[in-house]
């Protein structure tokens, strides 16, 4: 009986998402796809540089989709317990956009669903119980901007993202870069940290927190990476956490690893 209502969650949430996540996949892209070069990264800050010659994207085809998968742990705030969960994600590079799909087990059911998106510039998260019933629907200026801030982060999963023309850098140091995306008439800035070596170790910008009832507040928010792997022939960031240096406190809300990634797939898992 439980794993026929579990079946048939799944089923519903699969047929209400479908038209959102086909919009990743048919939606024209706006750049034609290229080969990275060295030439490519030459007028980037040296640590960006070091970077994206760390990862392996010279010489291979600048990504235009991305599907992938996540396992982890996420809480509301550190008043809530942790809950686990699996999620897909699927990404369009250019206009940029994406679409998360988590789903939290409860008693080895997943019976709470989380669906963020961004895409024309527009950011919204749906919270569903049985992917039936409504316990958040979040959206406005302030979503908008978290989420655009959320698809910067996430592009350190198809690095060569970081070369197109809606993407600029400012440099500071030896270890860290300003990066600034730009779409649909707005933008954000973060600044990106590396090591010796090139990889990617923390990821710093002020964004938008949910704390519900569809009111936010600013603060600093930060992704720092603890585990590299391979995916796709790269060098890329498959394990980390999602931090807000709160005033009070640093509260870690998520925890999630990279299970599976592929680039150009013809359509969703």
């Amino acid at each position: 009986m439980l794993k026929a209502i579990a079946s048939n969650i799944i089923l519903i949430a699969t047929t209400k998402l479908g038209r959102e996540i086909q919009k990743v996949f048919t939606q024209p892209q706006e750049q034609k796809p290229v080969i990275v070069t060295e030439d490519m990264l030459q007028n980037l800050p040296d640590p960006v540089k070091r970077y994206l010659a760390y990862t392996g994207v010279v010489g291979k085809p600048m990504v235009q989709k991305v599907r992938l998968k996540q396992a982890g742990r996420i809480r509301k705030d550190a008043t809530k317990p942790w809950m686990n969960f699996r999620a897909s994600e699927y990404f369009s590079v250019s206009p940029p956009g994406f679409i998360w799909i988590a789903y939290m087990k409860f008693f080895g059911l997943p019976l709470i669903r989380v669906r963020d998106y961004y895409m024309e510039g527009r950011g919204n998260i749906l919270v569903k119980a049985l992917s039936l019933f409504t316990v958040a629907d979040s959206g406005g200026e302030k979503m908008d901007q978290g989420a655009m801030m959320r698809y910067l982060n996430e592009m350190m999963w198809f690095p060569s993202a970081l070369l197109g023309e809606n993407i600029s850098f400012e440099p500071i140091d030896t270890g860290s870069a300003k990066v600034t995306l730009r779409d649909s008439g707005k933008s954000v800035t973060a600044t990106m940290y590396f090591d010796d070596e090139g990889k990617l170790t923390n990821f710093m910008a002020p964004r938008y927190r949910d704390i519900g009832n569809n009111m936010f507040e600013l603060e600093n928010w930060s992704t720092p990476i603890r585990e590299y792997g391979e995916f796709e022939g790269l060098k890329l960031p498959i394990k980390g956490a999602g931090v807000w240096n709160l005033r009070e406190d640093d509260l870690e809300y998520i925890d999630v690893k990279v299970t599976d990634l592929e680039y150009n797939p013809e359509g969703p898992y």
